[in-house]
């Protein structure tokens, strides 16, 4: 899959595609259904699927205090799209510059002068350009003028509701892992680089692998029974906390750290991928270290009980 990062890099050679436009947060079960049909039509046409997505995403750059949790860092999202054989991705940084293009100009100077899109895939409730004036209407008449078709996506439902990336924000939040992994499509994983903490853990003996999530906002929190891959030989099961340990009386920043069973090891520097498989209970702060290492013995001996492994004090671990 390759990468075309801003307008500026748009070479002649990638004139010629079919293409969709959107955020993509989390690459879930609504957001395949698009590929899909993406790759068929460029299949049809003999053109290559392009995603043109944004980074940071608008909320992000206009309200950034007010802006959603990620469900996937940037990394995660190509990672994802390229699992899915999408095999282009144009990715504009959102800045003034972009928020200030009018409509027709973003029409124009994406679509028609540096992409030549044959085929274009978006919501009819897509808006676009300065003042977000955009719309599907205008889309079409521009098609018309430049020869591009625009076509509308589907709505892809799960039970009566619509699978979109705010209702997996929202599951995430109950703590619901299986139904969030139904409309992923997948179960919910987090990755990140495992770097150097404050060693707390290991003077309550639990010492963790800790992971920078590199968000503003977490769509998780709380303490969780996880399955961590890239780090060993085959999958490790662990106990996580993920949030902003309120405990430790730090300054607010969201930090995952996870207590791997039954290892002990220099893991620094490597790259991890923690996927959630249940949620044990909300974070808390607790009044001394005593009280918190007991409650980790609890945490601990539930996520093993759920992973089906066998019970260890923590000064085995």
């Amino acid at each position: 899959m390759r990468v075309i990062r801003g307008l500026h890099n748009l070479r002649p050679g990638h004139r010629g595609c079919v293409a969709t436009i959107g955020n993509f947060d989390g690459v879930h079960l609504g957001h395949r259904a698009v590929f899909q049909r993406l790759l068929a039509k460029g299949r049809d046409l003999g053109l290559p699927a392009t995603v043109i997505t944004f980074e940071p995403q608008a909320m992000e750059y206009f309200a950034p205090e007010a802006a959603p949790a990620r469900l996937t860092r940037l990394r995660e999202k190509l990672a994802a799209l390229q699992a899915c054989g999408i095999e282009r991705v144009v990715l504009l940084e959102f800045g003034h510059k972009l928020a200030q293009l009018e409509a027709r100009a973003f029409v124009e100077e994406l679509l028609v002068d540096g992409l030549a899109a044959r085929h274009l895939l978006v919501g009819d409730d897509f808006r676009f350009g300065r003042g977000r004036k955009g719309d599907f209407a205008l889309l079409r008449t521009l098609g018309a003028e430049h020869g591009f078709v625009v076509e509308d996506l589907h709505t892809i439902t799960h039970g009566a509701e619509r699978v979109s990336s705010t209702r997996i924000r929202e599951t995430l939040a109950r703590g619901e892992l299986d139904l969030a992994r139904h409309l992923l499509g997948r179960p919910y994983r987090i990755c990140g680089r495992v770097a150097h903490g404050n060693q707390r853990g290991r003077t309550i003996g639990f010492p963790t692998i800790n992971i920078n999530l590199h968000r503003r906002v977490s769509p998780l929190h709380g303490v969780y029974a996880v399955m961590v891959d890239g780090l060993l030989d085959r999958p490790w099961p662990g106990v996580a906390n993920i949030g902003l340990r309120p405990t430790l009386g730090e300054l607010p920043r969201y930090l995952l750290e996870v207590h791997l069973f039954d290892f002990a090891g220099d893991l620094y520097g490597r790259h991890a991928e923690v996927e959630f498989r249940l949620k044990l209970r909300d974070e808390q702060k607790f009044a001394s270290f005593d009280e918190l290492r007991a409650r980790i013995e609890v945490d601990a001996r539930a996520a093993r009980d759920y992973l089906g492994l066998p019970g260890r004090s923590p000064a085995d671990c």
